[in-house]
């Protein structure tokens, strides 16, 4: 454990000296996440819907007909609202509809026929639009006065504040980009110094090095995020935290170590830190467009969204926002610890095997 301390707090000391990467975390953390948050916005395609019909067949079916691609997914029937509001928590479905037992027949008469929609507001720019666009829809259908009275109940972001989804977003590709950059970085940078053969002379056991590089770059990380998440996230935007915050914090200490495996695999290749830049940004651009942080894997294309399965970051994203925005317990976040864990031992095996044959 003394060695390990040793080279921990010698990496710790290696970072502070230098300016440059201070700056980067810090910006990364700070204004990076405050321009996502405050300038970005996404808009709606392939939507995911479902509906609940307690009313006649004749008119909801028409105007679940006008709901179709490239805006919305083929619309999902649902026997109740229970089964509906747990398709929506569960990410199944995006927009819910519920058809009232009067709804046809109020509509019918020219009274006032009430509508239900339910919306996951999470990525709020789409929620938003959503709304517009089966606004307008059914105003399209109609000639003359409209006798429909449309209840929308927005969940998870009632506001529709896109900066919200944004702003976390973001905080969590920063994660994703350091983990991989800092934690190569600091066995590259042996290299680049011409200290690698000095250290391979140290009294200590290569996987001790390693551990103790790899920790020390996780606590870093984990410092700019406290402070993203308490000056950006909390402070300026106001993003609601209705989950457990422990639960993040654990969620991200197993994402960092999966990518920590991808990084040992860059810093074995490469020989300086262009190298490693070079190798990140092959890699990191796919894993944030399969990741869901830009935008909804629903809004893929099918054999992206399979494909998405394997990327460690779409367990990050999907899991951090259950517990920032649903409040989701913990037996309900199994499933991404399980992805986390399991892809993640995969890949640090992996960056470990590789990385323990130059020592």
């Amino acid at each position: 454990m003394k060695k390990f301390l040793a080279v921990f707090k010698k990496e710790i000391l290696v970072f502070l000296r230098n300016v440059m990467l201070v700056f980067i975390l810090i910006y990364a953390f700070t204004f990076d996440i405050y321009i996502a948050g405050q300038g970005i916005e996404v808009k709606p395609r392939n939507v995911s819907i479902g509906y609940v019909n307690y009313s006649g067949e004749l008119l909801p079916q028409k105007i679940l007909a006008h709901l179709h691609a490239p805006e919305f997914q083929k619309p999902k029937r649902f026997l109740n609202e229970e089964e509906l509001k747990k398709a929506i928590f569960n990410k199944e479905i995006m927009v819910g509809i519920i058809f009232d037992k009067d709804f046809e027949k109020n509509f019918i008469r020219k009274k006032e026929a009430q509508l239900n929609v339910i919306i996951d507001s999470t990525a709020a720019a789409q929620a938003e639009v959503s709304v517009q666009y089966l606004t307008q829809t059914i105003y399209s259908m109609i000639d003359g006065k409209m006798p429909v009275d449309i209840k929308v109940y927005k969940l998870f972001n009632p506001n529709s504040n896109s900066k919200w989804f944004m702003s976390l977003s973001e905080l969590l590709s920063v994660v994703t980009m350091l983990s991989l950059v800092l934690i190569a970085v600091v066995f590259v940078r042996e290299k680049e110094a011409g200290t690698w053969d000095i250290m391979l002379l140290m009294p200590v056991n290569g996987a001790l090095i390693m551990f103790a590089k790899v920790f020390s770059q996780i606590f870093i990380i984990t410092v700019g995020l406290v402070m993203g998440i308490g000056l950006i996230l909390f402070g300026v935007f106001g993003v609601p935290m209705n989950g457990n915050l422990l639960y993040f914090f654990l969620l991200t200490f197993f994402f960092i170590m999966a990518m920590g495996g991808i990084a040992l695999v860059i810093a074995a290749y490469s020989n300086s830190v262009l190298e490693v830049s070079q190798y990140t940004v092959l890699v990191i651009m796919p894993l944030l467009f399969l990741s869901g942080a830009w935008t909804p894997i629903h809004s893929m294309a099918p054999w992206l969204q399979k494909l998405s399965i394997i990327s460690p970051v779409k367990y990050y994203i999907e899991g951090a926002q259950s517990i920032f925005f649903r409040g989701t317990e913990f037996i309900d976040l199994l499933p991404y610890f399980a992805g986390e864990i399991i892809i993640g031992a995969v890949l640090f095996y992996l960056g470990y095997r590789r990385m323990g044959k130059l020592f």
